[in-house]
This record gives structure tokens, sequence and C-alpha cells, in this order.
């Protein structure tokens, strides 16, 4: 049996999440797009924009599509622009599949960095879901994130 979460862990950490991680050329006009294998498993993860951004995360196995997740973001502050991201969110992200109660499609329930504060809510399972995304800098909310997803059948 195929254990999707255990799959989008090793992926995510070896995409966006990961810092050091070169994106590949553009799947689309404009796109940002990081790509990860493992056996007959593919994860492909693309994105348009920047400091408001729209994107999908989709696995394949066996060349079928099999799970994905599309969100949305915006950087309320956008004179943070990538300082949020790298302050914040990859090392968050980078945590995907240490908080056991929630499933690991983004990062963990909470997660402090210095004056950033990371927050994840998320309704549901693997197999259908929706989740808000948020980042505090020293209380003020200066980012958001709307995700949802599941199976492909």
């Amino acid at each position: 049996m195929i254990n999707i979460e255990d799959f989008l862990i090793e992926a995510k950490k070896q995409t966006y999440a990961n810092s050091l991680v070169e994106r590949i050329d553009s799947s689309r006009l404009n796109s940002k797009d990081y790509e990860y294998q493992k056996n007959n498993m593919l994860y492909h993860d693309t994105y348009f924009g920047g400091t408001k951004f729209i994107g999908e995360e989709v696995v394949y196995i066996d060349n079928q599509t099999y799970w994905a997740m599309n969100y949305y973001g915006v950087t309320l502050d956008e004179t943070l622009g990538e300082e949020a991201m790298d302050n914040a969110l990859r090392p968050a992200l980078m945590k995907v599949g240490e908080d056991k109660t929630i499933i690991p499609v983004r990062g963990p329930k909470e997660f402090v960095n210095g004056e950033y504060k990371y927050t994840f809510k998320v309704s549901g399972d693997i197999n259908c879901f929706n989740g808000i995304e948020t980042i505090y800098k020293n209380n003020v909310k200066i980012y958001e994130l709307k995700c949802n997803g599941g199976l492909i059948k």
C-alpha cells in the first residue's frame, strides 16, 4: 500500500521548503517549479507570483495523478517580501510531518522563529482537506495562505 503522507514529507523537504534546493525549468510561462521523484512516485510543485501567489502540488504514481493540493497566499506587509518567507515560512515548512496531530500538507500547528510565529489549521484528512496558514511578526498578521486538496480519482 502507498503511504502518501510519508512521500509528501520527503518531497516537501526536498523542494520549496528547503532553501538549498534549486528550482527546475518552468513548466508554464512565468511559473516557478520544483520536482522530487522516488521510485514510481513523482511530486511536482508549481506556483506563480511572489508576495501574492497561487500554486498547485501534484503527486503522480506510475504516471497517474494520485493526489493534489492548490493554494493561494498573500503577504499582507509587502515591505517584508522574501524576509517573511526566509525567516518564517520555509523553516516552518521544513517541519512538515513532525507534528503528528495534523496531516503533513504544510507545516506544524505552530512554529516560532524569533519575532515570527507561524500557524496552520487544517480540517479533514489526506483524502480531502482545507487549511489556513498564517504568519505573524511581533503579533501582527503579515501573511495568509488558504489551501485545499485530496486524492484524485
